[in-house]
Formats: structure tokens, C-alpha cells, sequence
């Protein structure tokens, strides 16, 4: 039987502020919990029922809970079996920009949107994002049921937007208004491509380095697209 002080602890990693403090996150349901085991992020402990307790041969601590407790600790409206408490990882060496597909998000602040994109990346083989400090955290976990196993695939980092452009050798793609019609550009190997915040757009600062502005067609009446729709859209035209 899990104690209060125990239940409460998990609560906890549900805030930003206990998850920067003690460098952990959670991840839940079967599918989720199964990628982290098959990653290289470690997992500290897993709360699970009896039906999937009952299939784990692993040596990571396992604590069965019951359905009520599974829902005290759950932040999901119907928890999935299994829950688990993840060491988070600081990614080790920059991103190397040359000879990649890289996507820069500049102020992604809508957890969905930033967990649809990792998850978008990992489908179209990027296994690299960087992003502005104000784009949503990573272990959000929002963020992470979003990315269904994803974000164990695909390196984050955070840093300044303006510094990495300034340094970067590949054309910098960018995702505008009144850009060019993404129909007329070629499929490129290495380029970097920025995607601005769902309602700005990409900041005026990062204009400058923007050297291919490109934007999709709009054939209905619809007035926007959903930043991460946007984003698999013109990954789907431009990576080779």
C-alpha cells in the first residue's frame, strides 16, 4: 500500500518546479513505459497493477498498486496500467547542425503542439530539436504522453535561437506567411527549419537569418493551421 507522503511525492513531479529539483519525470501507460524500457533514459521506479506487474521480468524496483491508487498518482482522466518515475537526461554535446535535418522551435508553448512535433521528427527520421528557452519543457508531462515514446528518440536542447543561426551552415528554412510556395522548393538533406509560436509566428529578431521563407498554400477558407500541423506539412514536402 502506497503511504500518503509517498503519493504526495509522485503528485509532485507533476510541477515544473519538483521536477527541476529532483531531475526526474513521469511517463504512464503501457505503450509509453515500454519505449523508456527499451531506451537508454533509467527508470527509478515503476508503479504498476496487478495484469502488468504480472508480464515484467525486469530488475528496475516494482511496486504493485490497486486502481485507486493508480488513479491518486495518475495526472491522465483514465490511467493505463503502469506508471513510471524517469531520471531526466542532459543531452551530453551540441547538436551538430551540417549533414542533418534539424527543427528549431521558437516560443512552442502549447505542450501538445511541442509533444506532436517531437513525435512528427521521429516519424520523419529527425533525431534533432532545438528550441528557445520559452518553448515548453520537455518533461511536461503534457509533453510526454504527447510524444507516445518519441522523446526517447529524438534529442531536445534548449539554448539561444539567435546564437545557433548565426552559427549555422545550412540553409535556414522558416515557416511564414509570406514565404514562397512550399510546392516550389526542393527536398534538401541538411537544413535547419524554424517554427514560430502558435500565434506570433517566428520573432522578429530570427527574421534576419531566415534564408528560405516558405509557406504552405492555402486552398479553403480555414484563417491558420495548428503549429504542429504546419510543421509536419512542410517537413513532409522539404526533408529528403
Amino acid at each position: 500500500m502506497l503511504s500518503r507522503n509517498e503519493i504526495k511525492y509522485i503528485q509532485s513531479l507533476c510541477q515544473k518546479k519538483q521536477r527541476l529539483a529532483e531531475g526526474l519525470f513521469i511517463a504512464e501507460g503501457i505503450k509509453l513505459v515500454d519505449e523508456v524500457l527499451q531506451s537508454s533514459y533509467k527508470i527509478k521506479k515503476i508503479y504498476a497493477l496487478t495484469e502488468w506487474a504480472g508480464g515484467y521480468k525486469g530488475a528496475i524496483p516494482l511496486e504493485i498498486v490497486t486502481e485507486i491508487e493508480l488513479e491518486r498518482i495518475s495526472s491522465l482522466q483514465t490511467p493505463n496500467q503502469v506508471l513510471a518515475i524517469i531520471e531526466q537526461e542532459i543531452p551530453k554535446k551540441a547538436p551538430e547542425c551540417n549533414n542533418a535535418f534539424t527543427l528549431v522551435l521558437d516560443g512552442i508553448q502549447d505542450p501538445g503542439n511541442l509533444g506532436t512535433i517531437i513525435r512528427i521528427a521521429d516519424w520523419f527520421g529527425i533525431t534533432q530539436i532545438i528550441a528557445s528557452e520559452d518553448t515548453a519543457e520537455l518533461y511536461n508531462p503534457k509533453v510526454i504522453q504527447s510524444t507516445m515514446g518519441s522523446f526517447s528518440r529524438v534529442q531536445l536542447w534548449y539554448g539561444s535561437l539567435p546564437e545557433v543561426l548565426t552559427n549555422a551552415k545550412v540553409p535556414v528554412y522558416g515557416a511564414l506567411l509570406n514565404g514562397n510556395n512550399m510546392h516550389n522548393e526542393p527536398a534538401v538533406s541538411e537544413a535547419l527549419l524554424v517554427i514560430g509560436n502558435e500565434s506570433k509566428g517566428i520573432s522578429k529578431e530570427l527574421l534576419p537569418f531566415i534564408s528560405h521563407p516558405v509557406m504552405i498554400p492555402r486552398i479553403g477558407g480555414a484563417e491558420s493551421l495548428n503549429a504542429a500541423v504546419a510543421a509536419g506539412i512542410i517537413v513532409s514536402h522539404l526533408k529528403k
